[in-house]
């Protein structure tokens, strides 16, 4: 069993990525914890509970950061576009969710759990990386005691999402994610260089909801506000982003990687810019030097990764 903490946003994608986790009769959900992002974390945190209530997951949530790592940088606009102004894709959700929350902050529940569960926690990170970042500066030993860090975010070979040169995740809080990928544990990174090759379609996402009743109804309904947002970009469909970073735990041969060092961008035109040093490649001494070798996801079988998808949450545990 992996277990696994996951670090999220939600967020329509987030959604699905955490039904995928619930499901997977290989995976033990022992934690969410919330960040803001795709909405601000009062919102974030309501829908975390707010999923767990209707899908009936027991992972405890625990409410996490609400301001960047550097608390100067400026906050840019909430993505109501994409995601809605609930950040459910404007479902019917009541404003408060009568269940228990974790006491402890998020980056504290991070640094406990993986200290209670050595060598055994996967964290799996789909928005920004501020509480990772706030687990590293308050424990900086407690990485040595993860299993392993799967992100989704970055850019690499193609484009960023909001700028020429970043993708959201980490252009929310660069300075989170150079730490995050600098530090001395083991991370992969599932960026749009695959995620975009990813497009769940508005059929394929109807045929799941038939198949898998009223908890997968629930998604097609919180994603329809997704779907309409992604036309104009992808044709019919959405990019199925955090759910492909929960694929890789289980699925590892369904992609290619690169290993090298990763730095973020921190500030000026690029700010936000993921690049990566690819081991075997010369250059003269920089900034590169000295950082652990991370996993870039270069390459996906995007078909295989959306019937994994289908078959866990139509029929996986709990189902």
């Amino acid at each position: 069993m992996h277990k696994v903490i996951f670090d999220t946003d939600p967020g329509v994608d987030d959604a699905m990525a955490l039904l995928f986790l619930h499901r997977h009769p290989e995976i033990d959900l022992i934690g969410i914890t919330t960040v803001f992002g795709n909405a601000p974390i009062e919102i974030t945190t309501r829908n975390a509970l707010f999923l767990k209530q209707q899908w009936g997951i027991s992972a405890p949530v625990a409410k996490g950061a609400n301001v960047t790592f550097d608390p100067s940088r400026p906050e840019g606009h909430w993505p109501t576009f994409i995601h809605g102004e609930n950040g459910l894709g404007d479902i019917d959700i009541p404003a408060t969710i009568d269940l228990p929350i974790d006491p402890r902050p998020a980056h504290h529940f991070l640094i406990e759990t993986v200290k209670a569960n050595p060598g055994e926690v996967t964290i799996i990170a789909v928005g920004r990386m501020t509480n990772l970042a706030l687990a590293l500066r308050e424990d900086p030993d407690f990485a040595a005691l993860v299993k392993d860090v799967i992100i989704m975010g970055g850019a690499f070979d193609i484009n960023g999402n909001v700028s020429p040169a970043a993708e959201a995740n980490i252009h929310g809080d660069p300075e989170a994610a150079d730490l995050v990928f600098t530090a001395p544990w083991r991370v992969t990174i599932v960026g749009l260089d695959v995620t975009t090759k990813t497009v769940m379609t508005s059929k394929f996402m109807d045929d799941m909801a038939k198949a898998g009743g009223k908890p997968v109804q629930l998604l097609s309904d919180l994603s329809q506000f997704y779907i309409e947002f992604y036309k104009v970009r992808t044709g019919d469909g959405m990019v199925v982003h955090d759910s492909c970073a929960c694929v890789y735990l289980v699925a590892p041969e369904l992609f290619e990687t690169r290993s090298g060092p990763v730095r973020v961008v921190c500030g000026g035109l690029a700010d936000g810019a993921t690049i990566q040093k690819p081991d075997g490649r010369g250059f003269p001494p920089g900034n590169w030097d000295g950082h652990p070798c991370q996993l870039v996801c270069t390459d996906i079988k995007p078909d295989a990764v959306l019937s994994l998808i289908r078959s866990v949450i139509v029929h996986g545990k709990h189902a």
